[in-house]
């Protein structure tokens, strides 16, 4: 894929997004949402940071597994249920964005929600990606 991230002057400046992302290549990739789910099912991790981490791990094993790479997505939605401690932790997790996923931010909202399908999770990624 080749992706154009635009993040126009006339708007606020993009700290851990792009604005818009140009993306151009022949195979789409729609990632299912992924919360901080084991093997077996259950819910890990008892901090927002640990399940952010487990939930984005599980979203580029989907990714990797249809032949792409971080760099490959396009746009992703986060889905928390208590975006203030989203805000609270958001250096942490920036920081656990750029150990997985690099600096090749993808176009992003985050967004509460009352709830998840796992009443233990707190937060869910999802997104699409384009490959060459």
């Amino acid at each position: 894929m080749t992706a154009e991230r635009i993040d126009p002057p006339d708007l606020s400046p993009a700290t851990g997004f792009s604005h818009a992302v140009v993306a151009t290549g022949s195979r789409l990739v729609f990632l299912a949402g992924q919360t901080a789910l084991d093997t077996d099912g259950k819910v890990t991790g008892t901090t927002l940071p640990e399940q952010f981490e487990k939930a984005l791990t599980n979203l580029l094993t989907a990714l990797q597994a249809a032949g792409g790479t971080p760099s490959d997505l396009a746009r992703v939605t986060v889905y928390a249920t208590d975006v203030a401690a989203y805000r609270v932790h958001a250096a942490e997790l920036g920081s656990i964005w750029r150990q997985l996923a690099g600096r090749d931010y993808p176009a992003m909202a985050v967004v509460e929600v009352v709830r998840l399908w796992d009443e233990e999770a707190m937060v869910e990624l999802d997104g699409f990606a384009v490959l060459p």
